[in-house]
């Protein structure tokens, strides 16, 4: 096991249902990068925005974005991660695609889907986790509304992951909630959380302020940004979650439960 990894950030605007300009935007963005990189995160449709219009907008899982995100891992030795529309039997997912270098790819299919904007008329929900496990590391990835989800997210005693992963687009109306949540997260189940979140407006009108951010497994706010593009990379230790776990064993005392 290797005690830490290093994860980078891109909090960015997105061209509204422009596909191939956003997929030229990030190239540019991951070419940017001087720093070490190990695993790169990208907003929620980063390719799309947020949109309801699936069924143009939607690929398969040999289309160009997917395409696109093997060529850009492979050539910056990363992984990538992030959400896109994605078309399967007949049925249309928000799909966060975790990329790797070698070509090998997981996918998790958003389970909470946002009933207010009209997502569950137009998209299939999930099913399972994805807990990706990288040098020792355990991954678990979410996206957007599941942040509002705590059962979906619960650890259980037998600490199931070391870090959640958020992909969102999640409007500046309801970035408090967004914040509170995100620490909530951390602390409940004493592991790190890194969240990428869009700035700009859409095509719906709607406002983001990104407040992208890293969370520590006690709740301290590493990372936030408001308002403006960024990238930003960070060393997580997992020497602080094993500290934070063994001062503090709270999770032996939780409930257990099945999802079912």
């Amino acid at each position: 096991m290797n005690s830490t990894l290093t994860f980078t950030l891109i909090q960015s605007d997105l061209h509204w249902e422009d596909r191939p300009a956003n997929l030229r935007m990030f190239e540019e963005k991951l070419s940017s990068i001087n720093e070490r990189k190990e695993i790169v995160v990208l907003p929620e449709m980063f390719n799309t925005g947020f949109s309801m219009s699936p069924s143009t907008l939607y690929e398969e899982m040999d289309g160009t974005t997917v395409q696109w995100m093997k060529a850009m891992s492979s050539k910056h030795k990363v992984i990538l991660t992030g959400s896109v529309i994605i078309r399967e039997s007949e049925a249309y997912y928000n799909r966060l695609i975790w990329m790797q270098p070698n070509g090998e790819f997981g996918t998790y299919d958003k389970r909470h889907l946002f009933s207010l904007g009209g997502e569950d008329k137009e998209f299939s929900g999930g099913d399972r986790k994805f807990i990706a496990q990288v040098k020792g590391w355990k991954i678990s990835t979410q996206i957007c509304y599941d942040l509002r989800f705590p059962v979906w997210n619960r650890q259980s005693k037998a600490h199931d992951y070391d870090v959640l992963v958020y992909v969102a687009n999640w409007p500046d109306k309801r970035v408090h909630a967004w914040k509170t949540l995100l620490q909530a997260r951390a602390i409940e189940n004493q592991c790190f959380v890194v969240a990428v979140n869009r700035v700009g407006s859409d095509g719906n009108g709607f406002s983001y302020s990104g407040e992208s951010c890293i969370v520590s497994p006690m709740g301290k706010v590493l990372y936030s940004k408001a308002n403006e593009e960024d990238i930003f990379t960070i060393t997580l230790d997992k020497n602080e979650i094993l500290e934070a776990r063994s001062q503090f064993p709270f999770l032996a005392d939780a409930d257990e439960f099945v999802i079912l």
